[in-house]
């Protein structure tokens, strides 16, 4: 399983590099809204330091807007995947630049059959959003599984990235479901390392060995 960074900070995804938990980094316009910088400055910045996918969102809205968008941003560098919302422009634009060989990652993706549209357009990752489902009162990771039973009854090899991950619950689910990829927050990155048994035993072993030293 991989893990992408849910982030456009600079610090965190280095941080997240050097635990070796960061195959690659997804950003949004309101991550790149708490950032200084232009968005091409910290594109370029995140590339450099991750040997990995760096999805770049496309804001426009219509299909020959968004491939002009993309094909800018994918000179940026080659890591560069651009996201784009699963919309009948989107998956458009989607089936052409893959054709050119830029790669996209269709986002706000919130059900099976968005899935499968994306899949058949071409897209090279999907983002179904778990955590949004949630809080409509849906299962978001049955979501997920049902996306997954699609792609393999079929042997599309669009990868899965699990996106608005709000809990280690939702990275463990994703990962005993067999799903591709999770994009994560640093914040819950730091939480899967932590276990309150792990300090109590640590601070444990420290006790004992004071009494050994002595």
């Amino acid at each position: 399983m991989k893990f992408f960074i849910d982030s456009a900070n600079v610090e965190e995804i280095q941080k997240a590099v050097d635990l070796g938990l960061a195959d690659g980094v997804t950003t949004n316009p309101t991550l790149l809204a708490k950032e200084k910088g232009t968005p091409e400055e910290i594109y370029k910045a995140i590339c450099q330091i991750v040997d990995g996918p760096v999805c770049a969102e496309a804001i426009s809205l219509d299909a020959d807007e968004i491939i002009a968008e993309s094909m800018n941003l994918a000179k940026i560098h080659d890591n560069i995947v651009i996201k784009i919302p699963a919309t009948k422009d989107g998956l458009m634009a989607v089936n052409t630049l893959e054709k050119e060989g830029i790669k996209t990652n269709v986002t706000l993706i919130f059900s099976a059959m968005q899935a499968l549209a994306a899949a058949k357009a071409g897209a090279s990752y999907i983002c179904p959003f778990v955590g949004r489902l949630d809080d409509t009162g849906q299962n978001g990771m049955e979501l997920v599984e049902q996306i997954l039973q699609i792609y393999e009854n079929y042997g599309f090899t669009t990868e899965i990235v699990v996106a608005s991950i709000r809990s280690i619950g939702h990275v463990q689910t994703a990962a005993l479901i067999g799903a591709h990829i999770a994009t994560i927050p640093y914040a819950i990155i730091e939480k899967l390392i932590k276990h309150p048994l792990t300090d109590a035993g640590i601070q444990s072993f420290l006790k004992d060995w004071e009494k050994i030293s002595k």
